[in-house]
Order: C-alpha cells, then sequence, then structure tokens
C-alpha cells in the first residue's frame, strides 16, 4: 500500500512540475520540467531522509554516547524484527521525535533533547515504539518524500506569486490574464500541499499508534507521552519548524498555534482521538492476557 502511496506523490509531484512549465513555456516548458521533475523524484528517493535530518540539526548517535536510548531502540527492533536504525538527537528544548528513510534498511530515528528530558523511560519507549512501526510499515519513505513535495510545490507557488505580480505589472490584457492564472496557482498550490500531507498523515499516526501499543504491550506509556508532547507543542514552537515536514513529527511542532483551521487541515489526528484509541487498545491487550 504504501509503495502506490509514494508512487502517488512522485506522479504528482511530475504532474504538477509539467503543468507549470506547460503554461509559462509551451512544449519545451513542459520538457524542461518533466526532466527537472523526474531529477527531483530520483533525489528524493535517496536522500530526502539526509535532508530533513540536516534540517533539523540532527545529531548522530550510538551506544557510546547514548547507551539508554541505544538500548530501548535495540530492545525494540530485536521484538519487531527490524535492522537496528541510526539514531539521532535533536538539539531542540521542544520534545519530539520522527522517522525516516526509504526502507527499514535505511531507516533514522531522530528525537529532541527535550524529550528525553521530560519523559520518563517507560514513556520514551512508547515513543520510539510508535517511530519503528512507522518503519515497520513502510511509510517513512512516503513520510520524506511528502515533506520534499511539499517544500518544491511551495516554491512553485513563490515563483509563481512572483509571476503573477510580474504580469499584473505589464498592463497587457493577456498578461493580466496570465497573472491572474499565476496568482491562482499561488494561491491553490499551497493547499494542495496540505491536502496531500493530510492523505497521509492521518492514517499513518494512528496505525503506528497501533503498532507501538501491540509492540510494547503498554498503549498508557504512548498515550502518557502524547498528552506530554501536545501540552509543550501547543505552547512552544520547535526552532526551524517546517510546515512541509510537520506530518513527519510525532505532534504537529506547531501544535494549536498555527492550526487555526481546525481539523479540515490537520497533519495530525487529534490528541483526544489518540487517547481514546489507546484505551482502547489496552482493555484489548488486558482481555487477551
Amino acid at each position: 500500500m504504501e509503495i502506490f502511496k509514494t508512487a502517488f506523490l512522485m506522479v504528482t509531484l511530475m504532474l504538477i512540475f509539467i503543468a507549470v512549465g506547460g503554461y509559462i513555456g509551451g512544449e519545451h516548458g513542459m520538457m524542461i520540467a518533466f526532466l527537472m521533475a523526474a531529477g527531483m523524484n530520483l533525489f528524493s528517493y535517496f536522500f530526502s531522509d539526509k535532508l530533513v535530518l540536516k534540517r533539523y540539526n540532527a545529531i548522530p548517535v550510538d551506544e557510546s554516547n547514548a547507551h539508554g536510548l541505544y538500548e530501548i531502540v535495540s530492545r525494540l527492533t530485536q521484538k519487531a524484527n527490524l535492522p537496528m536504525p541510526k539514531i539521532y538527537i535533536i538539539p531542540e528544548e521542544v520534545p519530539n521525535a520522527f522517522a525516516t528513510g526509504r526502507n527499514p534498511s535505511h531507516a533514522a530515528v531522530a528525537v529532541t533533547e527535550g524529550l528525553l528530558k521530560i519523559l520518563n523511560e517507560n514513556e520514551i519507549e512508547g515513543v520510539l515504539a510508535h517511530e519503528l512501526s512507522h518503519v515497520r510499515h513502510y511509510d517513512i519513505l512516503t513520510g520524506s518524500i511528502a515533506a520534499i513535495l511539499a517544500g518544491a510545490i511551495a516554491m512553485l507557488a513563490n515563483f509563481a506569486k512572483v509571476g503573477g505580480i510580474a504580469g499584473q505589472s505589464g498592463g497587457s490584457r493577456r498578461g493580466g490574464g496570465n497573472a491572474i492564472v499565476m496568482l491562482a496557482l499561488a494561491i491553490l498550490m499551497p493547499i494542495a500541499a496540505t491536502i496531500i500531507q493530510m492523505a497521509i498523515s492521518r492514517e499513518r499516526e494512528y496505525k503506528a499508534d497501533k503498532g507501538a501499543a501491540y509492540l510494547t504491550g503498554h498503549p498508557e506509556w504512548l498515550a502518557s507521552a502524547i498528552r506530554k508532547l501536545e501540552s509543550y507543542s501547543n505552547s512552544y514552537i520547535m526552532q526551524n519548524a517546517s510546515e512541509q515536514s510537520a506530518h513527519m513529527f510525532i505532534v504537529n511542532p506547531f501544535g494549536s498555534l498555527t492550526n487555526k483551521l481546525g481539523v479540515l487541515f490537520r497533519t495530525h489526528p487529534s490528541t483526544s482521538d489518540r487517547i481514546a484509541e489507546l484505551e482502547k487498545l489496552e482493555q484489548e491487550i488486558k482481555r487477551g492476557m
């Protein structure tokens, strides 16, 4: 299923580039746009994880300098029958975490310094189990490419906005018509990016929550962690936080501060819904004992 979602994202990126290229430069513009989109898709497949980690200044750690964190990840990967991912710590006081990579053999898990400070060991295990569930479900590539796709669409939107303003100042009727189209693209393309992020994010979070619950056997660990993380994200915004990669985190790094459009454009399920589902899973696990 995730293979089809990833293919859909790549095709969407290519079609958007080709459409804009064709509008601006006709057939030649379409050809240039096609080559650019193909190159971006190839680049995204191999390097999207590295770009995201670099954006957040993630620092690689191992057993020698992060023994406790390494031990938890190692224990969980053995239970989940997964390869050991690379582990990163983000120098950021706001607690959060994400997983990235193109497959379980090329995966990375990143947590902020703030998360390690405010969560206890059980809660940290719940969060890491959630991220490893993303790895296990093969949806880390989808999330990484979605971040690159959203960034590319934002770049195109800025380009269209500049083109629209320049066209308006041109004065001709045709130039004015082109300007209106370009400005419309500038408005609609970021909305398209948000819709793409929403389409892949909410379902992934529920699946990863469920996977974490069964991997640890303690859904309440993750529920407790999410409560704390959500509380912080509603009060503080992460440094270098990017709307294009917000869907990758376990909780939205912008919290409710920039989520004014409500559930329609929310990249994550509501915390109350996630906790309610985890409480149901807790009862199921207890009944199965």
